[in-house]
């Protein structure tokens, strides 16, 4: 499922990262990249914001327990973005779990500017 063929700059820092996929953050162009799924692709904030809406709509135990025959792979698509995922339902948990991760790490950057940089009154 990993097998990225797009090399990541240097110049990009990482804000989380999983077995299953990375996402950066490029100040310089103010945006973020997502490795995941032998893919790499480009999101700005309201991008990846949606993403991350997207891909936790799921319910996963719904699609486990779900025993009708349907297809096992669910398609996210974003407006406005240029990117679309196929996922798999393991895939879908592995997404969530890279996103959760992604903006956890960011509120706690958040956090940690607002403490070290408060004004004091």
């Amino acid at each position: 499922m990993h097998n990225s063929t797009t090399a990541i700059s240097p110049s990009l820092a990482e804000v989380f990262s999983t077995k299953n996929g990375s996402v950066y953050q490029s100040d310089a162009e103010n945006c973020w990249y997502i490795d995941f799924g032998g893919k790499v692709a480009r999101f700005d904030y309201r991008c990846l914001l949606k993403l991350k809406k997207a891909v936790a709509h799921f319910d996963v135990a719904s699609l486990l327990m779900n025993s009708e025959p349907a297809a096992d792979l669910e398609i996210v698509f974003i407006c406005a973005c240029d990117h679309f995922y196929i996922l798999s339902i393991m895939e879908i948990i592995a997404f969530q779990e890279l996103l959760d991760g992604t903006f956890t790490m960011l509120h706690l950057n958040q956090i940690l500017h607002d403490c070290l940089y408060r004004i004091p009154a």
